[in-house]
């Protein structure tokens, strides 16, 4: 055993009858050791052989069931590795050891995936090599096959750069991280205590240092975008479209990964991905930051006498991410930090440069991955939530959120809610709320229900929150999203500087609006109650739906009234278009006078309506004033407004706290986002994590086709303090 048999070649070069000679026996169930020539054979393929889509679906069959005995999957893991380690030394590379590490990592990919996603009950990878396989104690020394493959991976990734020469490897390194992580997606929605996640695991096992590095070389690939280098000589599987690698030939789902570098790099209409690495960057960052591993405390693992659900979510601690720790204490590279005891910050933190970050994610932000990533950062990293703040070009980030919510009927709900709480984090800053008011913006051409021109940063995001709103109320009906909105133009209210005359028309109207739903809810209960006398239980219950209903738009008109009394009372003279918008809907807010909820808010609305009613009867004449006349009174008086008889409320200000359990929203979240981005499908029928829509599309390779729910997972919880 160990021996290889000659090869079948053609005058020198590989053919295909080596291809499947070699191929063959790696999922043969004879076992061949770490040290035989055949693995070297086998990684010396080249990356243009072709190979029927229906041998592979057989090969990844066998090994399945030869890999218990062979170790085969383990095995090319292990020549990975060693490839990897070849690959960053600090001598010159040769091209067959990249040639070798893409064939490995190909290999890999492809059994590997099949392994995942054709589980059935617990998985059984096999990563172990029998005690009698002679290895080389100096290479693996403790470690487990997975803790040695995931730390030559991240190590290459870290610390090997883009080139011509090595982005196929980086592009197929990524996406055997993909791959690898996609343990998750077997998992239930909540992580518990019986994961079973080894490579995840292991790269959170990594050294912080190499974490870091690691963490840096992800944002830096998202950065700096690399072209796909089309090097027809270096690269022949990219040639053209009839091309394929050694392992494009898989019929089944693991076919559509196999197809990944060609299908990915070149889009239907023929133009090259721009940035491939930098995509899939990002969707590795993610999954790594979001992962929570669920540890059971000890008392309870050793006296475990019950396993429901709840006793083992109620005995278990998820244990630190050193991922989402690294991202959370990144620093800007042009800054030298120095905390408030006058020392350096630690030197494991790692240096990003914020201007370039900031400047991307800009660009990006109408993918979902890149809002996802934002959130993070602003969420967890205050250097840079800070660095975020200080910009005066806020319109660089601001713009494509406003434009995504603007077209809010095209996004998923989940996306709408990260781009909200993004607006709410920002808003719970003073200089954001006045800062965005002095950003005068020329026109907005895809604004398209008005020319606007020369309007504020701050005018036009109250008007896309406003819209938002209207939108949320007709089609989604989303307490969460309406709540949210409400909160973040509460939080800019008392800043508001020369509020445009638009939007100082669409508050008064988001009132009237609401009012309207509300009269009608509140006359329709009326109805219903008097009809529920006396009848069955099914009346009640639909009368105390209507009252949660009602209650909930009681909600609503007070926190609008509350935004209106803000800034009346704290910023009026600066703002003489909301008075001349209110004058000019007073008769909006006179069927609330009276009401328990809403009348020291309408006191105060019409303490500013009789002091400018006066002032404008004292100077009227006879006929009709025009607008401009009567805006340029407002705007006199202004000046001597000084507030008199208003009555004070505590200035209302909403915070963002993620719940303690955001892990349940996130993960299903970040793997819905890769799986709908990566460029091959995942058998449908083995994810836990979320729903998936298993409705037939068709057959395509004999293969069922199923596409993912556009779906929404459980909203991501937070707590508003106001």
């Amino acid at each position: 055993m160990g021996s290889v048999p000659s090869t079948p070649r053609k005058s020198g070069t590989f053919s295909p009858e080596t291809a499947e000679y070699l191929i063959g026996t790696l999922v043969d169930n004879q076992p061949f050791p770490l040290s035989s020539e055949f693995w070297q054979k086998l990684l010396e393929l080249p990356l243009n052989v072709q190979w029927p889509a229906q041998r592979v679906q057989q090969a990844c069959e066998l090994l399945a069931k030869n890999n218990c005995h062979t170790r085969h999957l383990a095995k090319i893991l292990f020549h990975l590795a060693c490839c990897l380690q070849q690959g960053v030394s600090s001598s010159g590379v040769s091209p067959l050891v990249y040639k070798k590490a893409v064939n490995a990592v190909y290999f890999s990919s492809i059994f590997l995936k099949y392994l995942i996603e054709s589980v059935q009950g617990d998985i059984q990878l096999y990563l172990s090599i029998e005690d009698n396989e002679a290895v080389p104690k100096d290479v693996l020394r403790d470690q487990t096959i997975e803790n040695f493959v995931m730390r030559n991976v991240l190590n290459f990734i870290a610390s090997v750069e883009v080139s011509p020469d090595t982005f196929l490897l980086h592009l197929e390194l990524l996406n055997f991280m993909i791959i690898a992580m996609s343990t998750q997606l077997l998992c239930g929605s909540s992580p518990g205590p019986n994961d079973v996640n080894p490579f995840l695991d292991a790269a959170m096992a990594q050294d912080s240092s190499l974490i870091g590095s690691v963490v840096r070389r992800l944002l830096l690939n998202f950065m700096m975008r690399s072209d796909v280098p089309f090097n027809r000589a270096t690269y022949s599987i990219l040639s053209d479209g009839s091309q394929s690698s050694v392992l494009q030939r898989v019929g089944s789902a693991a076919a559509n990964i196999v197809l990944f570098p060609f299908s990915y790099l070149v889009s239907s209409s023929g133009e090259g991905s721009k940035g491939p690495i930098a995509d899939i960057s990002i969707h590795v960052l993610l999954v790594l930051v979001h992962y929570h591993k669920c540890v059971m405390s000890e008392d309870y693992a050793n006296n475990k006498s019950s396993t429901s659900d709840f006793l083992l979510k109620e005995n278990s601690h998820f244990s630190e991410n050193p991922y989402c720790k690294a991202l959370e204490h990144a620093n800007d590279c042009e800054l030298d930090r120095v905390d408030i005891e006058g020392n350096a910050h630690s030197a494991q933190h790692i240096k990003l440069p914020f201007a370039l970050l900031f400047d991307t994610l800009g660009i990006c932000l109408a993918d979902e991955a890149a809002v996802l990533l934002l959130y993070s950062l602003l969420q967890g990293n205050s250097a840079f939530l800070e660095y975020v703040l200080v910009r005066t070009d806020l319109d660089t980030l601001l713009m494509p959120i406003l434009e995504a919510l603007y077209n809010a009927s095209t996004r998923t709900a989940n996306q709408i809610y990260m781009l909200l709480i993004i607006l709410l984090i920002l808003s719970q800053d003073s200089s954001f709320n006045a800062s965005i008011h002095k950003l005068i913006l020329t026109g907005v051409p895809w604004y398209k229900e008005r020319l606007l021109h020369q309007t504020s940063l701050g005018s036009f995001m109250v008007i896309i929150l406003i819209r938002t709103v209207q939108y949320n109320l007709s089609k989604l009906r989303d307490v969460y999203l309406q709540t949210t909105c409400l909160a973040t133009l509460a939080n800019m209210a008392p800043h508001v500087h020369r509020l445009s005359a638009y939007a100082s028309q669409r508050l008064v109207s988001l009132f009237d609006m609401l009012s309207r739903k509300y009269n009608k809810l509140a006359e329709h209960k009326d109805n219903k109650l008097h009809t529920a006398k006396g009848n069955s239980f099914e009346g009640n219950n639909l009368v105390e739906d209507m009252s949660t209903e009602l209650h909930i738009y009681t909600d609503f008109l007070r926190l609008v009234l509350e935004i209106i009394n803000a800034i009346l009372t704290y910023a009026l003279p600066r703002n003489p278009e909301v008075v001349y918008a209110i004058m000019h809907r007073q008769e909006v807010f006179q069927p609330f006078k009276n009401h328990p909820r809403f009348n020291e808010l309408i006191d105060n609305i019409y303490t500013v309506l009789d002091f400018f009613n006066s002032h404008m009867d004292a100077q009227r004449e006879n006929g009709d004033w025009s607008v401009n006349e009567v805006l340029q009174v407002i705007t006199v008086n202004c000046r001597s407004w000084r507030g008199d008889g208003m009555k004070m409320f505590t200035q209302l200000r909403f915070t963002y706290e993620q719940e303690s359990h955001p892990e349940e929203f996130f993960i299903p979240y970040v793997w819905q986002l890769v799986l709908s981005h990566c460029g091959f499908s995942f058998n449908t029928g083995a994810i836990n994590l979320f729903p998936v829509d298993l409705q037939t599309e068709g057959l395509e390779n004999g293969v069922v086709g199923s596409t993912l729910q556009n779906g929404d997972f459980d909203k991501p919880e937070y707590q508003l303090d106001p």
